[in-house]
């Protein structure tokens, strides 16, 4: 689908439901009189156009306002803080200020957050992910102002994009596990239906392992958030199902760090005994008593070079930026990766 360059209006609208302009502002206005086969008409019309309702009409003549919107699933993930910080520092000098909405992963809450949000016309939105659902997406591209997808690369954005590509994150990792000589390997994850990033990783992950002969030998998936607690937990689990594993690579560093303490507390060694990796290179895994292997998701330049492209669009920075900027992440050895 082709981008609209401008917002649409309630004129699409009545030309989609074939009724009024007045019809359709009663109808979105929940005011006057009106049908109920008139009102399913207008409210199926707004949806499959993905039109928002604006705010602020007549009050400014720029039919914005200077907050740049910030679609995320979670404050309380170590991860997205530090992509705040860098949108932030980005549109310090700008008079562009940022505004959060919280999806907790859920589609439906996302649908919700983007219509609000995009009801008051802000100047860019920047939005977690690539996987949006149909509704949100049309939203998004029948919005008319910038939109910068973060986090991702692994896919074909609205508009722009910025972050790492996480299938590629997953194959490297699983190349430096084999180089170190490992083979029995498991895995740790969210549950991958909600958390389309890791299920990336363990994608490349396992094709990087078939391509040299080696399967997962042992997978535990949990939901809910990425908790210390849950890591002790889940390594406990496995390695009593799978006394052999030599490696656990774990989606994200918080269960890695549960992972690496509950084995600490075993005795193990680590890592001839066994090796761990994580992803993200959270701080707080620097006070750890060994340092876990890991891998940077480069959050803060993320977020930075988000902000960027907004500023850019809006004739507020003269900074040259691709629509698709892919960073690339290092892998982190720690003390929890044997180096061959």
């Amino acid at each position: 689908m082709t981008r609209r360059k401008q917002p649409l209006t309630l004129r699409d609208v009545s030309e989609a439901s074939g009724v009024s302009e007045m019809t359709v502002s009663r109808v979105l206005r929940n005011k006057g009189d009106v049908s109920a086969t008139t009102r399913a008409k207008v409210l199926d019309a707004t949806k499959s156009l993905g039109y928002v309702p604006n705010k602020i009409a007549g009050a400014l003549a720029s039919q914005r306002v200077n907050l740049v919107a910030v679609v995320i699933p979670s404050m309380s993930n170590m991860v997205f803080p530090e992509v705040m910080t860098g949108i932030s520092e980005a549109l310090d000098e700008t008079g562009l200020q940022p505004v959060v909405g919280i999806t907790n992963y859920l589609p439906d809450r996302e649908e919700k957050v983007l219509y609000e949000m995009l009801s008051w016309r802000p100047s860019g939105i920047i939005i977690a992910g690539l996987e949006q659902s149909d509704a949100s997406r049309v939203m998004l591209e029948n919005s008319g102002i910038p939109v910068v997808q973060i986090m991702d690369i692994d896919g074909d954005p609205i508009d722009a994009m910025v972050g790492i590509s996480h299938r590629r994150a997953g194959r490297k990792m699983a190349e430096a596990i084999l180089k170190s000589g490992y083979q029995n390997i498991g895995f740790m994850g969210t549950q991958m239906p909600l958390d389309h990033r890791a299920r990336k990783r363990f994608e490349g992950f396992i094709q990087a392992l078939a391509k040299q002969g080696v399967e997962i030998m042992d997978s535990e998936f949990y939901s809910g958030g990425s908790a210390l607690a849950k890591g002790r937990q889940m390594t406990k689990s496995i390695l009593k199902r799978s006394p052999e594993l030599d490696f656990i690579y774990y989606s994200n560093d918080m269960i890695g760090a549960g992972g690496l303490l509950h084995l600490w507390d075993q005795d193990i060694e680590i890592p001839r005994q066994i090796g761990l990796a994580g992803f993200n290179k959270v701080e707080l895994i620097d006070g750890l008593p060994l340092q876990l292997a890991t891998m940077d998701s480069c959050r803060f330049e993320i977020g930075k070079k988000a902000a960027q492209i907004i500023a850019s669009r809006n004739g507020l920075s003269d900074l040259p930026l691709e629509n698709i900027v892919e960073l690339s992440p290092k892998i982190a050895f720690g003390d929890t990766l044997l180096r061959k």
